[in-house]
Order: C-alpha cells, then sequence, then structure tokens
C-alpha cells in the first residue's frame, strides 16, 4: 500500500476551489485590482497555467499587503508552486500561512500533503496530528494519520486510528481503506481481504489489487491471488513487486522455472535482489 499516493491522490486537482467565491464574502464587491487578480488567477488554475497563477497572486498581495484574505491566497500560492515543481518554495510559503492562521486546517491540510509528496514523513504526520487535535472528525487527515502510525511501527495508534473511523465513519470509504491497510499490517490477512474486496468495489486501483493478492497469497487462495495480480499487473505492468508476488504464486503451485522467470523479472523492475534470490536456482552473479 502507498500512503503517499493516497494522501497526495487529491493534490494535483487541489485548485478545484474558486478563490474569488471564497474571498469575495470577505472583501467588497467592487472591481477591486485585488480582485481582478484574484480572478486572473483563478482562471489560470482552471487551465493549468500555474505560473500565470503565481503572478496574479503575488500582484493581489502587493496591491493589498494588510487584506486579511492573503492567508487564503498563501496557501493556495502554496500548492500553485507544488504543481510547478518548486516543492522547498511551495512548503515555505504554506509554513508562512500557517504562521499567520496556526488554527487552519485547511492549511494545515495543504502543508501535510505537500510534505508527504516529498518524503518528509515525520513532517506531514506531525501535522496531522495537529489537525486531529484542532478537529477529531476531520477524516481526511484521520487516515493518512493512522497510515502514518502504521509505517512507523506505532500499531497502538495506528488501530486507535481505525476503530475511530469504525464508530463514527463506518460507510467511508477511508475506513475501508484504514481497515485494509491496518489488518493486514498487523498480520490478519484474512480479515483484511473483505476490507479491500468493498475498497475495490469503488476504487480498481492496481494497489488494492495488488494488497488484497498478497492477502490471498498468505492466506492460500492461490486462483484469487493470481486473478487480483494479473489485474494489477494489466493497470501496472512495469510494477517489479507484482512480479515478486507472481514468483511467489508460482512457487506455490511448484512452476520453479516461472517463478524463476518473475523473480528476475521483479530484479530488472527495481525490486532488491536478496527478496527475489528465494525463487532462484541460481544466484545473482557478484557485481565485480
Amino acid at each position: 500500500m502507498s500512503i503517499t499516493r493516497i494522501i497526495t491522490a487529491s493534490l494535483i486537482t487541489f485548485l478545484g476551489i474558486c478563490m474569488s467565491a471564497n474571498i469575495s464574502a470577505q472583501t467588497t464587491e467592487e472591481d477591486s485590482a485585488y480582485m481582478q487578480k484574484v480572478d486572473e488567477a483563478d482562471k489560470a488554475c482552471a487551465e493549468g497555467k500555474w505560473r500565470e497563477a503565481e503572478s496574479a497572486l503575488l500582484d493581489a498581495l502587493r496591491s493589498e499587503p494588510a487584506n486579511p484574505s492573503n492567508v487564503l491566497l498563501l496557501s493556495n500560492l502554496g500548492i500553485i508552486r507544488y504543481n510547478m515543481g518548486q516543492d522547498s518554495l511551495a512548503i515555505a510559503t504554506l509554513t508562512d500561512a500557517h504562521i499567520m492562521a496556526p488554527s487552519s486546517v485547511t492549511i494545515l491540510s495543504n502543508r501535510a500533503r505537500v510534505l508527504a509528496a516529498n518524503g518528509y514523513d515525520t513532517d506531514a504526520y506531525l501535522d496531522y496530528d495537529q489537525i486531529l487535535r484542532l478537529d477529531s472528525m476531520e477524516i481526511s487527515a484521520r487516515l493518512p494519520h493512522c497510515l502514518f502510525a502504521l509505517r512507523r511501527h506505532d500499531f497502538k495508534t495506528a488501530k486507535a486510528d481505525f476503530e475511530f473511523m469504525q464508530r463514527n465513519f463506518p460507510k467511508e470509504i477511508e475506513t475501508e481503506i484504514a481497515g485494509a491497510t491496518v489488518l493486514s499490517g498487523t498480520g490478519d490477512f484474512a480479515g483484511a481481504i473483505p476490507y479491500y474486496s468493498r475498497v475495490l468495489i469503488e476504487r480498481k486501483d492496481a494497489e488494492y489489487y495488488s494488497g488484497r493478492a498478497y492477502c490471498y497469497l498468505l492466506t492460500g487462495a492461490l486462483q484469487e491471488a493470481s486473478d487480483d495480480i494479473n489485474t494489477a499487473l494489466s493497470l501496472t505492468p512495469d510494477d517489479g513487486e507484482l512480479y515478486l508476488y507472481r514468483a511467489a504464486l508460482n512457487k506455490m503451485r511448484y512452476r520453479p522455472a516461472d517463478s524463476e522467470a518473475d523473480a528476475r523479472k521483479a530484479v530488472e523492475l527495481g525490486v532488491d535482489k536478496a527478496r527475489a534470490s528465494k525463487f532462484l536456482s541460481k544466484p545473482f552473479p557478484e557485481k565485480k
């Protein structure tokens, strides 16, 4: 299960908000230079013209530096800069916005997503932790908080998050994802399978087929594992982990040649040789 993918799945399109609509409630209706620039930024975002959007927001910020809506503009500017590939600047911008509005869940959520996308797992986890202290019912933060806790081997926190979601959001997809991940991550592979199955009704993504395939392998449901591996490979044919799963499957089916071929393919696609070696008749040659 890719935690970062879950956390950042909607990040690229996060600017679907309408900045001018959010700000108009806090400003006059007159056609000010400030609002003209905000409208320009809205239009540029809708068209994916990030540099133009950045320029328009900077002009708006310079035109009215004391405008109370600037914190919202800074938050959006951070996401725009992330979309431009300016990751460090995006984090710095979102941090400036957070300093201005330390209790804003939206700003913390934006920063946590960018931090997670850049591999700053500890910092992202701390932001999600702070969000939950501000609003314990924020499910969009509860799920990544749960997944990061699991990655940190903090099983107590991960289970507590999952149980909280079960009590308060029993029908939400986030709860199903948490259940699949926590149960499989703590060794209850049979228990995880129904959660994966419910997730896959709504989200037919390779990572969920892969996760369920792994559970099927470890519970001896070989045909089901094979079906899921093949489906996942049709979606992500260059995923080395799936070839490693198929190597394990073929070994369990007493097909050593097929198992070895899949293991070697997995290594070609980036899987560590040590993990694949158990499926080989001969070890990989040592590099000179």
